[in-house]
């Protein structure tokens, strides 16, 4: 989904951008052409662990009359909200009972729900892959 970001470059520094639609969130490079993966990345780590919803994007006329976008220019990049989004998905699996069990058991040894404890195994062995 395409969101504004108000870019702004002091002398001798990086890019930094802002996000109008995500207070609190910021994103710098130091090449323009960075500053998309840049800008992914900050919404990944300002709603990490977030259920909130995310709020829906803006366009820069929305924000010409504010006094902290008069400096710089604005991009539109593409946020990939799938990458974003913590909101949980109710989901039917069917396993060995057996398998169940065990689950259950280390589950509970790590203080965790079955379905933390499922998300949890499934992310780490994604980034092993």
């Amino acid at each position: 989904m395409l969101y504004p970001i108000h870019v702004h470059k002091e002398e001798h520094s990086a890019y930094g951008a802002s996000f109008p639609d995500f207070p609190g969130c910021f994103a710098a490079a130091d090449e323009l052409q960075d500053l998309p993966k840049a800008a992914q990345e900050a919404v990944e780590a300002h709603f990490f662990g977030d259920s909130s919803s995310i709020p829906a994007p803006t366009t820069p006329e929305s924000w010409s009359w504010h006094d902290d976008y008069k400096d710089g220019f604005w991009m539109m990049v593409d946020i990939d909200l799938s990458k974003v989004n913590n909101k949980a998905i109710r989901l039917n699996i069917s396993l060995p009972e057996s398998l169940v069990h065990r689950i259950d058991a280390v589950a509970k040894a790590q203080h965790l729900s079955r379905s933390a404890f499922l998300a949890k195994t499934a992310e780490r062995e994604m980034a092993n892959a």
